[in-house]
C-alpha cells in the first residue's frame, strides 16, 4: 500500500532536508517531484495540482524559509494537507435514529462487495451491535449462498428469499430485524459490471423504501481512477455517505484514497486490507497520511494488539519473563497471537522508519516455526536443552523440516532465554517490543 509512492515522496524530501536554507526555486523543485509522484499514484490530475499549490502558498511563507529547520517544515506542511485532502478527520457510521438503523452496500460486481459485507457485519458485532445482515443480490449466481456462508462463519443471521424481488427483500429483512430487536440492518445489493439505468433505478426503489442512515460504494482501491469516476456517478444519482475501499493490500497505488474525498466530497469510511473476514479497518486520515509519508501508524498498532491478544495469556508471560523462566511454550503462545494481528506485512508498515521497498515478508516463517514447535514433546518444550541429535532428527521429520533449520531455531531461542535471563525488572518489557519478523531482501532481476 503507497510504497511507491512514499519512497517518492520521501526521495523529494531528502533534497530539501540536506540544505540549511531554502529558497522558492527549492521549494518549486520538490513539489514538481512531489507532483509527479501523485500522477504517477494514479491521484486526479486536479486534485494533484489544487495539492501542490496549497503547499507551495504555505511553504514559501518566511515563517518556513527562514526558520531553521525548513526542510522539515515543508515535510510538516505536505503532512497537514495529505490529511485534509484524505478527509480531515475520521468520518464514522452514523447510526443514531429509530432502529434498526440500515446500511446499504453499493457498487459493482467484482468489488467485493458482499465479502465487505460479511467484513462490516463482523466489525459491528465486534462492537456488541447486533447485526441482520439481507442478501438483496438475487442476479449474481452463488451471492446469496456466499452471503449466507460469511453470516455462518460470524455467527450473524442472514435474512434471504427465492420468491421476492431486491425491494421487498430488503422491506422484509428491515422489518424482522424491528421484530428481532437487532440495531443494525447491512443489506447487500446487486451490482453489475458498469453502471446502467436499471441497476441505479432499483437502487434508488430500495432506498426510498427503507430510507438507509448510510450508503456505502464499495469500490476496488485497484481500479485507481475508474472507482473516482464511479463514486461519482453513484454520489450523483444515491447520494452517498461514503466510501468502503477494499483491496488496499494489493498493488493499489493510492489515487482512489487521495481522491476520493476531494472529488466527490464524501469520505473513506473504511479500507479492506486482506481477504479474512477481520481485514476490515476504519479509514483515519491522519494515521494513513504518517504511512505514506512513512512515519508509521503506531497507534492502528497498538489498538490491533489490544483487539487480539489474550490479556490473561498476557500476565502469565509477564510473570515468566520477571521470573526468567521463558519457555517453547510461551514462544508458541505469543506467535500464534501475533498471527492473528494480520499480515506481517501490513503490520511492519505501521511501525515508524520500517521501509519494505526490496523486502519480501516470510509469512510462512512463523508457520515454519511452529510446526517445529509442534513436534516438540511437552518436556523438551519446557528443557530444549535435552534436545539431543536423535531428538533433533525426530523434529526434523515431525515437522517436514531440515535438521539444519531445527538447529536454527533452537540457537536463536537459546540466544533469546540468555537475553532474558540479563534483563533487569523493565528490560523485558523492551524485549517484548523490540521483536521483529524474519525478512529477506527481494533478488534484482
Amino acid at each position: 500500500m503507497f510504497d511507491e509512492l512514499t519512497r517518492r515522496l520521501n526521495q523529494a524530501f531528502r533534497k530539501l532536508r540536506g540544505r540549511g536554507k531554502l529558497s522558492p526555486d527549492d521549494v518549486d523543485e520538490a513539489l514538481r517531484e512531489v507532483r509527479r509522484a501523485l500522477l504517477e499514484a494514479d491521484v486526479n490530475l486536479r486534485v494533484a495540482k489544487d495539492f501542490t499549490a496549497r503547499v507551495r502558498d504555505k511553504a514559501v511563507g518566511q515563517e518556513v524559509l527562514g526558520s531553521i529547520t525548513p526542510g522539515q517544515m515543508v515535510v510538516k506542511i505536505v503532512h497537514d494537507e495529505l490529511i485534509a485532502l484524505l478527509g480531515g478527520e475520521a468520518s464514522g457510521l452514523q447510526l443514531d435514529g429509530p432502529g434498526p438503523a440500515v446500511i446499504m452496500l453499493v457498487g459493482l460486481q467484482g468489488s467485493g462487495k458482499t465479502t465487505a459485507a460479511g467484513k462490516l457485519a463482523r466489525h459491528l458485532k465486534s462492537q456488541s451491535k447486533k447485526v441482520l445482515l439481507a442478501a438483496a443480490d438475487i442476479y449474481r449466481p452463488a451471492a446469496v449462498e456466499q452471503l449466507r456462508q460469511l453470516g455462518e462463519r460470524i455467527g450473524i443471521e442472514v435474512y434471504w428469499s427465492e420468491n421476492e424481488d431486491p425491494v421487498r427483500i430488503s422491506e422484509r429483512a428491515v422489518a424482522r430485524a424491528k421484530d428481532q430487536d437487532m440495531e443494525v440492518v447491512i443489506l447487500d445489493t446487486a451490482g453489475r459490471w458498469h453502471v446502467d439505468d436499471e441497476m441505479m433505478s432499483e437502487l434508488e426503489r430500495i432506498r426510498g423504501k427503507v430510507s438507509p442512515q448510510e450508503i456505502l460504494l464499495v469500490a476496488d482501491a485497484m481500479t485507481g481512477q475508474e472507482a473516482v469516476n464511479l463514486a461519482q456517478e453513484f454520489q450523483r444519482r444515491l447520494d452517498i455517505n461514503g466510501v468502503v475501499l477494499t483491496k488496499m493490500d494489493g498493488d493499489a497505488r493510492g489515487g482512489a484514497a487521495l481522491s476520493i474525498k476531494a472529488v466527490t466530497g464524501q469520505p473513506i469510511k473504511f479500507i479492506g486490507v486482506g481477504e479474512k473476514l477481520d481485514t476490515l479497518e476504519p479509514f483515519y486520515p491522519d494515521r494513513m497520511a504518517s504511512r505514506i509519508l512513512g512515519m508509521g501508524d503506531v497507534v492502528t498498532l497498538v489498538e490491533k494488539a489490544q483487539a487480539t491478544i489474550d490479556r490473561e495469556e498476557q500476565k502469565k508471560l509477564e510473570q515468566k519473563l520477571r521470573e526468567k523462566a521463558f519457555t517453547f511454550e510461551d514462544f508458541l503462545t505469543q506467535l500464534r497471537q501475533l498471527k492473528k494481528m494480520g499480515p506481517l506485512e501490513n503490520l511492519l508498515e505501521m511501525m515508524p522508519g520500517v521501509n519494505l521497498k526490496g523486502i519480501q515478508v516470510d509469512e510462512n516463517a512463523l508457520v515454519r516455526v511452529e510446526a517445529m514447535i509442534n513436534s516438540m514433546t511437552p518436556q523438551e518444550r519446557d528443557h530444549p536443552r535435552i534436545i539431543d541429535g536423535s531428538r533433533r532428527k525426530r523434529i526434523a521429520r515431525g515437522s517436514g523440516r531440515t535438521i539444519q533449520e531445527v538447529n536454527q531455531l533452537l540457537r536463536q531461542f537459546s540466544t533469546i532465554q540468555q537475553m532474558i535471563e540479563g534483563m533487569d525488572e523493565t528490560g523485558w518489557q523492551k524485549a517484548l517490543l523490540n521483536r521483529r519478523p524474519k525478512m529477506k531482501r527481494r533478488r534484482r532481476r
